[in-house]
């Protein structure tokens, strides 16, 4: 509803009113008796009428600031999704660093091999590895 709107309807409301209460002195005492009487009937039954329920606001305690219950909700979602959130961005940081080093060992390894003077069978023999493992004194040159 817009605000003029919601105006017409308080002011018609106001100008109901005012005619019913100048209109109520001129009417007769029995239909006033009647008014009266329904009156009290409508009364007596919202009495009996179960109570009407209403959104219950949390109080004003310590470390509370008067937020509805479902700001508290939505602000313990929050909460719990942001350590989530922190967790999957770790995990993803993690294993793209993992891949950047697998990529920069194999890279390594394939540097290693093209600078290398031996052909590439020699790595596939079994023998050569154990002569690689094996220490070698290192080569004397002469000057």
């Amino acid at each position: 509803m817009t605000y003029a709107k919601e105006k017409e309807e308080i002011d018609f409301a106001y100008k109901v009113r005012r005619a019913m209460t100048e209109s109520s002195e001129n009417l007769p005492e029995a239909t006033l008796d009647r008014l009266a009487a329904a009156r009290q009937l409508a009364l007596s039954r919202q009495k009996q009428a179960e109570p009407s329920r209403a959104l219950a606001f949390g109080g004003i305690l310590a470390g509370n600031s008067g937020q509805s219950i479902s700001q508290k909700s939505w602000v313990k979602k929050m909460w719990i999704a942001l350590p989530l959130l922190a967790l999957m961005i770790g995990l993803y940081g993690i294993y793209e660093y993992e891949q950047e080093q697998q990529i920069n060992d194999l890279a390594e390894i394939d540097a290693a091999v093209l600078v290398d003077e031996l052909p590439p069978d020699a790595y596939l023999d079994g023998g050569f590895n154990a002569y690689l493992n094996k220490e070698t004194p290192p080569v004397k040159t002469e000057e």
